[in-house]
């Protein structure tokens, strides 16, 4: 008998896989700088056929990361993107029909995974004014509640907690037993960061990325940290052989090469701090407190400037409604200052 996957088929997805090559890519919060092509070349000149045919050896990379972060290796799993990884800490932790607590807007996989295992997530909204009061997500966590998922920062929103607002979530998880996974993908664009709890307490996830700042998103690499235990029961929901051999190499090379990365740091931050004088100057409403993405509030119409920036400037950007009190805004990852001298151009000639 032919069967088919009721709960997969009830889920909905988009599937965005355009042609984007030509375009300055602002629209999927890549790294719009890529990695420096003297580091490509050498990792390159390294690669022989044996490397390609075989499959990637992980334990020299894992020993590497867990040095870098400070801890041991079975602190460590090595996924797909930190994308895997927060799939298999639902999967791993939350059970059939199980409660999840998050917040909206917020990264959509969250809610897609929650959908794909039939759990029950509950979106704690934002307000108006895109702050969270965390006493809202502390008020929906209950006995019943099997994992709070927070981001810092927040995609798309760009909010993040103080240490004292995330101890109090981590209190009264930790008082009703609840799992707590911290996505911290963009960590590299606000470094201030939740690992600590994850390396020396139980039931924390922290989940990283190499695809924004170290602008390895082809690649497709990620972690997630924690406990021995918890680690160890993600690690078994791994397929084998789950990351490739061309992105250990990269990010190897990227964790022994700290004067890029901090090249690279340094050359957002200057692209982050041009955009948002010009934006003022200009008289733009703009919203993002951290990561590499930012709201504007467009003069005109969001939709019409993303179809023109397209198609008059070669620019990809994405137009996001109920933006709070912002309403519809566009939505840009941001570059260094030559990506954003384009951006702004473009806009100020378009946004009239």
């Amino acid at each position: 008998m032919y069967y088919t996957n009721p709960q997969i088929d009830r889920v909905h997805r988009i599937f965005d896989q355009n042609e984007r090559s030509g375009y300055l890519r602002l629209d999927l919060n890549e790294n719009p700088d890529p990695i420096p092509v003297d580091i490509v070349k050498d990792v390159l000149n390294n690669i022989t056929p044996e490397f390609v045919s075989q499959y990637p050896e992980t334990v020299q990379f894992q020993n590497r990361l867990a040095g870098y972060l400070n801890t041991s290796p079975e602190n460590v799993c090595l996924t797909n993107g930190s994308s895997e990884a927060v799939r298999y800490v639902i999967e791993g932790f939350t059970s059939v029909k199980g409660r999840i607590v998050s917040v909206t807007p917020s990264y959509f996989m969250f809610q897609i995974y929650s959908e794909m295992y039939d759990r029950n997530i509950v979106q704690i909204k934002y307000n108006d004014d895109m702050t969270m009061d965390i006493n809202n997500i502390i008020d929906a966590l209950t006995d019943d509640t099997e994992l709070l998922i927070l981001l810092n920062p927040n995609n798309p929103v760009g909010n993040t907690y103080t240490t004292e607002e995330f101890e109090r979530l981590l209190d009264e998880a930790e008082r009703r037993k609840i799992t707590v996974l911290v996505d911290e993908a963009y960590f590299y664009f606000y470094p201030v960061t939740f690992i600590n709890y994850a390396l020396e307490r139980e039931h924390i996830f922290v989940t990283r990325t190499f695809s924004k700042l170290f602008a390895m998103a082809g690649c497709r690499l990620g972690y997630v940290a924690g406990w021995k235990e918890g680690v160890k029961i993600v690690q078994k929901l791994c397929t084998p052989h789950n990351v490739n051999g061309f992105a250990l190499a990269f990010a190897q090379k990227l964790l022994d090469s700290p004067d890029v990365v901090d090249a690279m740091i340094a050359k957002f931050n200057e692209g982050r701090k041009y955009l948002i004088s010009k934006l003022d100057r200009l008289g733009y409403d703009h919203l993002g407190q951290a990561g590499n993405f930012i709201f504007i509030k467009p003069k005109t119409d969001a939709d019409l400037i993303v179809d023109r920036m397209k198609n008059e400037h070669k620019i990809l950007v994405k137009s996001y409604n109920g933006i709070g009190i912002m309403g519809k805004c566009l939505r840009v990852s941001i570059g260094g200052k030559e990506c954003m001298e384009r951006f702004i151009t473009a806009l100020t000639a378009l946004d009239k």
